[in-house]
């Protein structure tokens, strides 16, 4: 999930080891904070020429980084990064600024990038990209990233960073998601293990083990972490889109993003979210707010993602593994993205910056962070480094997933906190109030479509 003080290696938004990330989008907030309210925002009017790097670092350039992290795994592993870079490098000065840990991070950056007050290299959550580049608060990095930095990526981490044609982030690590099970728990119930994401269970056939598994004495067998369901939090986006996804159904209109009428309330979402819904109604889904009821034996199938392997796997040593999420009818889809890092406008250096990042993104400084938080690594070079994702290995799935086109990105519009609030409220209220799915739906295009006559559909501007 994304994240502010505790940490975990997400998407936007997201959980990993220890305590749950304070990640409330604040979508409201963002749109204020990153076009100046709406309608005298210009969009994108960077140069087509991107001039953000060339190749030149003129005398000792000092650098000001932002993460997003409070005291954890992640935090620590970056501070020593930072203090390994300065001590090989005599040209670039990077400083970790310190940030207040009583103010959640997305905060800071909007109160930040209001005033003109952002940092050098800043990390974000990768959904709030497209607003950040069209907004005219980050400086494109084409001309930084070389060649063959960019065919190590993963496919996911080259989209996510993408808007308008041009390369606006790159994280370090991605995200992945799928269903936890108990392989001991299948076998004794005679239920078939998915190998891959073309033979994932069925929605239907799930509702099926579902209901096996409440004989096998599980009264409530599906866990969706709904400890991070609150009303407005990404997690119900990042998590459930992909239901909606798998069911034919969309956010947004795809490509365009020019209404959400007919998408986030068409007949693939509705179908998505009632059978969900009807989850819930016959009680087989676990309805405690705490992140526990797989660990504890309460659930014996959790739908999360990558974060909580670990915990799973220590719980139950090599009884774990992961298959892809259900098929609702169009294939398995299971979603990407986390946090990544950008060049915000200014006047900083660029080469000075991509010096530093560059340096993040070596294997080693890859694989270094992605041990420290569980996340996947971003590039080829450092998955190799990662025996649990080869083939074979327990978290192979995630790889599989976001090499061959199953993980799929959120709405990539500047629109996305308008469209993610809208969703994340919309998917609380049929969970837990049982609300009419297609009027709850209708709801949120409603409010969606709002936000893009607002901003007369965020037309991008790169003349």
């Amino acid at each position: 999930m994304s994240g502010t003080s505790a940490t975990r290696a997400w998407p936007a938004v997201r959980p990993v080891r220890g305590s749950l990330i304070p990640w409330v989008l604040c979508a409201a907030l963002l749109l204020a904070a990153c076009d100046g309210g709406g309608s005298d925002a210009k969009g994108v009017s960077a140069s087509p020429k991107d001039t953000t790097c060339d190749g030149k670092i003129n005398g000792t350039a000092h650098i000001t980084v932002w993460f997003h992290a409070g005291p954890s795994g992640e935090f620590t592993t970056l501070r020593s990064q930072v203090k390994e870079f300065n001590r090989r490098r005599k040209h670039v000065r990077v400083e970790l600024v310190t940030l207040p840990e009583n103010r959640v991070y997305n905060d800071l950056v909007l109160s930040a990038a209001a005033s003109g007050d952002l940092p050098d290299l800043l990390d974000f959550d990768g959904p709030n990209l497209y607003n950040y580049a069209w907004s005219g608060k980050l400086r494109p990095i084409d001309s930084c990233v070389p060649a063959g930095v960019r065919a190590d990526l993963l496919p996911t981490i080259r989209q996510q960073g993408t808007y308008a044609g041009r390369l606006w982030g790159i994280g370090t690590f991605d995200s992945g998601m799928g269903l936890y099970v108990r392989k001991s728990v299948m076998k004794k119930a005679g239920i078939r293990i998915p190998t891959g994401p073309k033979d994932a269970w069925t929605a239907t056939e799930l509702t099926g083990i579902l209901r096996t598994l409440r004989t096998q004495g599980y009264k409530a067998p599906l866990d969706l972490r709904l400890v991070y369901s609150q009303p407005g939090q990404e997690w119900n986006t990042y998590g459930f889109a992909p239901a909606v996804w798998s069911a034919g159904g969309d956010l947004v209109e795809p490509g365009n993003h020019r209404t959400a009428e007919g998408y986030v309330n068409g007949p693939g979402s509705v179908e998505a979210l009632t059978t969900m819904q009807n989850w819930a109604k016959a009680g087989l889904i676990d309805m405690v707010k705490d992140d526990k009821a797989f660990v504890s034996g309460r659930s014996a199938i959790s739908w999360c993602g990558h974060w909580t392997y670990p915990e799973f796997n220590k719980a139950f040593p090599g009884d774990v593994t992961i298959v892809p999420l259900p098929d609702f009818g169009q294939g398995t889809v299971t979603g990407m993205g986390s946090f990544q890092w950008g060049v915000p406008a200014g006047n900083a250096d660029g080469d000075a910056v991509w010096r530093f990042l560059s340096f993040l993104l070596q294997p080693a400084q890859v694989h270094r962070m992605t041990v420290a938080n569980g996340a996947i690594p971003a590039t080829e070079s450092a998955i190799r480094l990662s025996p649990q994702y080869a083939p074979g290995g327990p978290e192979h799935l995630f790889i599989e997933q976001l090499r061959d086109g199953v993980a799929r990105p959120r709405p990539q519009t500047p629109a996305y906190p308008a469209i993610s609030d809208a969703f994340s409220r919309a998917f609380a209220k049929i969970i837990f109030d049982r609300a009419p799915v297609r009027a709850t739906l209708d709801e949120a295009a409603k409010k969606i479509d709002k936000d893009l006559a607002a901003h007369d559909g965020y037309p991008t501007n790169t003349s």
